[in-house]
């Protein structure tokens, strides 16, 4: 085990709870995990809900998952699949931000970068981390044809701060030394 790095990130598949224990006995990232992981104490730094995947760091550092968690430190990118046609409209209403039980919601970019069918496809950076975020503020836009709510239908995160996501689905790594360093450094 390499004792010189305090992170590790997971690309998290959709169908796990980030949690210790799931009381409904659903499966954890744990299990995506050597035991190790669990009994060292190493704890996620923010969430994905069950069916989002992507990035996931972890740490034993409560200093460490503060600072990447706390609003405005650390930019987080995700890249959304939005059931609807996302239109400029949506785009501004979502970097305004949009009034919800948890708070203002919004999105500090919005880029569409893709279009299939009945879909749009966007690219999304928030600097907080709300609980069900992104899902929550699309979903309070309409659809301008329909009048219906815009469903986000897939949700990856691809990266957090300076650090990408680079390996497949349900595996891990450890961060390099230099990579950790990049990721503290960059925090504003």
């Amino acid at each position: 085990m390499n004792d010189s790095t305090n992170l590790l990130a997971l690309n998290k598949p959709k169908g796990y709870v980030v949690t210790r224990s799931d009381e409904r006995g659903r499966k954890t990232i744990y299990d995506l995990l050597p035991d190790w992981v669990f009994d060292d104490g190493w704890m996620p730094i923010g969430r994905l809900d069950l069916e989002s995947k992507g990035l996931l760091l972890f740490t034993k550092n409560g200093k460490i998952g503060d600072a990447l968690t706390r609003p405005g430190n650390c930019m987080k990118v995700y890249e959304i699949w939005v059931r609807g046609h996302v239109t400029d409209t949506h785009i501004a209403e979502a970097k305004r931000g949009v009034e919800s039980p948890q708070g203002l919601l919004k999105a500090l970019e919005v880029e569409k970068i893709g279009m299939g069918g009945a879909k749009t496809k966007l690219r999304v950076i928030i600097d907080e981390g709300k609980n069900r975020h992104i899902r929550r503020l699309f979903g309070a836009l309409k659809d301008p044809k329909f009048g219906t709510p815009l469903k986000v239908l897939n949700l990856t995160r691809i990266s957090i701060g300076s650090f990408k996501l680079d390996i497949e689905s349900a595996k891990w790594r450890y961060l390099s030394v230099e990579e950790e360093r990049m990721l503290m450094n960059n925090l504003i």
